[in-house]
């Protein structure tokens, strides 16, 4: 058969050209300028062009713009060989990163976040938003709601750039614009010269030249340490999963405490970092890691700059060489906190909790076998490696044994971080903290952060530790105490919990994204469709992915059935 002829009858002869006959002056797709090619080149500098660094790269462009546009992620596309879709998806899923798409104007050059978690609503954050929002120019700056930035004992607490305010008011913000004063205040703390001077790091000196793992690892196991960022595992027991996978192995560090009404690791790093720096190494030598990771939550920028310059003195010092403890920064995703999806972050990608089995202790950063642990546990770690177990095995109250360091705020007279034996009732916690305020009397609290809801007065006698809680419907979490008095209602509380539960899904799995968003809109009502709310807590429960999705109907439930009368 002869082939078509699809010439235009007239057409002459020779090559048949469409158009204008003008070839393109640029590439399909997405155009960047000179000047952000430029930008990026300038920002990333020497650093390899990773792409587990993308989100490191992101902090880089937003810490100097105060915002991320178009013409950023094109260019940055191009610098890491690597798709510009890709690119957007990751920094949109996380809240600290401004994305603007074409044409978009930026954001103000100043941010003021105000916190409205549980403890920063008792004491007035929603207030303090509106009377904020009437009092400052919107072209200047831009007032926005955050989740909790563990600094609950010091409610109502704000972050104005990258300075927090505590027991804030429209005057010291006021105050603060006016001084320029946006910039993280470090606090005194223990340095690396004064650690060593009282003996610090000579215990890992010891165990990296003459140590046995095992032995290590029995003193941990004995002393009864357990994961103290809420999951409660038997935290030698880790050691031993992961040592038994060969090849390269890891360790990441959990500093993403982003559990509303939690702050004890910021309490601990913030006055003595090297005590957990020395429990890490200790975890990394007993499982031959290789590269040691710090994942710190954003929202922790003094506790971070802290970090950056003891890493640096370690490596001055000759105690690890330079890149062996990579620190990350978070970028706001409370979801980050689960240790599947710390992992994902770590390697620069969304943070969505992965489907287990493979645990990862298997299969964690990089696809290799990865020891996570959390901040505190590693403080400990630390502790009875210099000390021996008895420090916490030899403390006992109501059958329990061990210490626990309870994260404390609410209606109390001195909220704060306290250090208590693991069998201490809310009596003893509320004693400890000083009392309640006066004139408010004592009517419900949270035993462990919003996912562990909120128990009423008259449950005064159970032991607050691990396993102890369970029967009761609750558990004890990352030990954040949240009390409450006759001034506030059972309800409210529990609609702010569901409230940040539905802002901070990460919406991979249906039964938690539409979940917490249903739950939200029922919670509403006056009075409470109580078995559709229990068919809803029974969908989440049975079929979330992670523990975010199935721990968040915890706070309903508990109301049903304690503070009936209020819904």
């Amino acid at each position: 058969m002869a082939p078509l002829d699809t010439k235009p009858s007239g057409a002459p002869k020779g090559v048949w050209k469409s158009g204008k006959g003008k070839g393109r002056h640029s590439p399909k797709g997405r155009q960047f300028t000179d000047e952000a090619q430029a930008e990026i080149a300038r920002l990333l500098g020497d650093r390899p062009r990773r792409r587990d660094l993308l989100i490191e790269f992101l902090h880089l462009i937003q810490d100097e713009h105060g915002h991320i546009s178009a013409d950023h992620i094109a260019a940055l596309a191009v610098e890491m060989r690597i798709g510009q879709a890709e690119i957007y998806e990751t920094a949109t899923f996380y809240a600290h990163f401004d994305v603007l798409k074409e044409g978009e104007v930026p954001p103000p050059a100043l941010t003021i976040r105000v916190c409205d978690s549980l403890s920063c609503e008792m004491a007035g954050a929603q207030q303090l938003q509106k009377a904020l929002e009437d009092g400052l120019d919107a072209s200047e700056v831009r007032v926005v709601r955050a989740p909790c930035m563990g600094r609950c004992d010091t409610a109502p607490v704000l972050e104005i750039g990258h300075n927090h305010i505590d027991h804030a008011t429209p005057e010291k913000v006021q105050a603060a614009i006016a001084a320029g004063d946006t910039h993280a205040h470090l606090p005194d703390y223990e340095t690396f010269a004064a650690y060593e001077a009282n003996g610090g790091y000579a215990k890992l000196k010891e165990l990296r030249e003459r140590g046995d793992w095992e032995k290590v690892q029995e003193d941990v196991l004995s002393s009864g340490l357990r994961g103290l960022g809420g999951a409660g595992f038997p935290s030698g027991k880790k050691w031993g999963f992961v040592r038994m996978n060969e090849g390269t192995r890891y360790l990441a560090v959990n500093g993403d405490e982003g559990e509303p009404g939690t702050f004890k690791d910021r309490y601990y790093l913030e006055r003595a970092p090297h005590v957990f720096l020395e429990g890490m190494l200790i975890a990394a030598w007993a499982v031959e890691a290789e590269t040691c990771f710090i994942y710190m939550r954003d929202e922790y920028p003094a506790v971070l700059e802290i970090l950056a310059r003891e890493i640096a003195a370690l490596e001055e010092a000759g105690i690890v060489e330079k890149g062996y403890i990579d620190l990350r920064r978070g970028a706001g995703a409370y979801i980050c906190g689960e240790e599947s999806a710390m992992i994902e972050s770590i390697e620069g990608k969304k943070g969505l909790p992965r489907h287990r089995p493979p645990f990862v202790a298997q299969v964690g950063v990089f696809n290799r076998p990865t020891l996570v642990h959390n901040v505190e546990t590693l403080y400990w770690v630390s502790k009875i490696c210099r000390e021996g177990p008895q420090i916490l095995n030899s403390v006992e109250k109501n059958g329990r044994k061990g210490l626990r360091s309870y994260s404390i705020s609410g209606r109390l007279a001195k909220p704060g971080v306290y250090l208590l034996p693991a069998g201490s009732t809310i009596l003893d916690v509320i004693e400890a903290a000083g009392g309640m305020i006066e004139g408010q009397t004592f009517k419900a609290y949270q035993p462990g952060g919003p996912s562990s809801g909120l128990l009423p007065a008259s449950m005064d006698d159970i032991p607050l530790d691990f396993d102890t809680l369970q029967p009761h419907g609750t558990f004890i979490g990352s030990a954040a105490v949240v009390v409450l008095s006759d001034q506030d209602t059972a309800r409210d509380a529990a609609l702010n919990m569901l409230r940040f539960f539905e802002d901070e899904s990460c919406g991979q799995c249906t039964p938690c994204r539409a979940g917490c968003e249903k739950a939200v809109k029922l919670m509403q009502a006056d009075k409470w469709d109580q078995d559709l709310l229990e068919d809803l807590c029974q969908v989440m429960g049975d079929a979330s992915i992670c523990g975010l999705g199935q721990a968040a109907p915890n706070p309903i439930r508990l109301v049903m059935k304690h503070f009936a009368d209020e819904i």
